[in-house]
């Protein structure tokens, strides 16, 4: 038991200093090309701090332990919203534009759709279910890229004329300050690589050793998949969330959470799902139905508009949607273990 603990501290540490670098890299590289910080994080930084999650769910379809893969999903959007944003929601919130949380809202709430209909219709999740969610994947991120040019090509307008008249009364040293762009971007870049490969082996050591010391005490497969695969698997967010406010970067960590949900659905889901095909997983019974249909995926839908529909409406967050958050995720954290 001594080697499992040592190696989750190990991971932990890597973890640390991987969400450091990590949301250095992401918002050097928003500055760089001037796009807002809530599209990298629901961009760049959501797909690096979702690499853990895809891995390990990869790795459970390959074993055919769908469970795992679903539980690890599902857990890790109700962790990621209940605790992680609803902790940086109850110490610090904040600001958010509407006009940048509206596409990666929308795409999360369609791929839901396709997830609530598999559970509830069909009971199970055909390879036909993950090629469309991997689909829907690769739509986002090509609709995100578009949305990026057009972002630089406003700012470029915007600011065209004012360069003008700058450059028309001063005289400019071109190629060392483009020299010196170059470098620091590579420097962005090599922070947040760094930053990810990171934080994917420190979550890999947490998640693999947690599990070791949760199966000693009994628990069940779905279980360590919706509490403790999804959270050691969400502690990429919770380190890069954490880091972000430290460092006042709190658009960049919101943007990251709703990513990272999105992707959760449409990248790990799918992934998992198009590798080997589950039916819907059942640990528990409420009174007489399967527990996910009652609890996990209700829960799920309930925190994810508890943080998006109120912050669409007033452009802010409140503090109240943290506490309730965080108020569900420990009542969700008992039910499991109490089911």
């Amino acid at each position: 038991m001594l080697i499992p603990v040592l190696l989750l501290a190990v991971g932990f540490i890597l973890l640390i200093k991987g969400g450091d670098w990590f949301v250095d890299g992401a918002s050097g590289i928003a500055r760089r090309f001037r796009l807002p910080e809530i599209l990298i994080g629901a961009t760049v930084v959501s797909i690096g701090t979702t690499l853990p999650e895809v891995m390990v769910s990869a790795g459970a379809a390959f074993q055919g332990s769908g469970s795992i893969a679903y539980g690890n999903a599902i857990g890790s959007i109700i962790c990621n919203t209940s605790l992680i944003a609803a902790l940086t929601i109850a110490v610090k919130p904040g600001k958010a534009a509407r006009k940048s949380l509206i596409m990666p809202v929308a795409f999360f709430f369609g791929a839901a759709a396709i997830y609530c209909v598999c559970s509830y219709v069909f009971g199970a999740f055909a390879r036909t279910t993950g090629i469309i969610l991997l689909a829907t994947f690769v739509v986002y991120m090509i609709a995100t890229v578009f949305r990026m040019k057009n972002s630089n090509s406003e700012l470029e307008g915007h600011e065209t004329e004012e360069a003008l008249e700058a450059a028309s009364g001063e005289d400019f040293v071109v190629e060392s300050e483009a020299a010196g762009t170059k470098d620091s971007l590579l420097k962005d870049i090599i922070l947040l690589v760094l930053g990810a490969v990171l934080i994917a082996v420190g979550a890999d050591l947490l998640v693999d050793n947690a599990i070791v010391i949760a199966e000693n005490f009994g628990v069940s497969e779905k279980v360590i998949g919706l509490t403790i695969v999804a959270l050691g698997t969400s502690l990429p967010e919770l380190v890069t969330a954490i880091t972000s406010l430290i460092k006042g970067h709190g658009s960049l960590s919101l943007g990251n959470i709703i990513g990272a949900n999105l992707f959760n659905l449409v990248l790990v889901s799918g992934a998992a799902i198009t590798i080997s095909p589950f039916e819907l997983p059942v640990s528990g019974l409420v009174n007489g139905i399967n527990s996910s249909l009652v609890i996990d995926i209700p829960v799920m839908l309930a925190v994810m508009l508890i943080l998006t529909v109120p912050t669409l409406i007033k452009q802010k967050l409140s503090r109240w949607q943290g506490i309730v958050m965080l108020g569900i995720y420990a009542a969700f954290c008992v039910l499991q273990f109490a089911i």
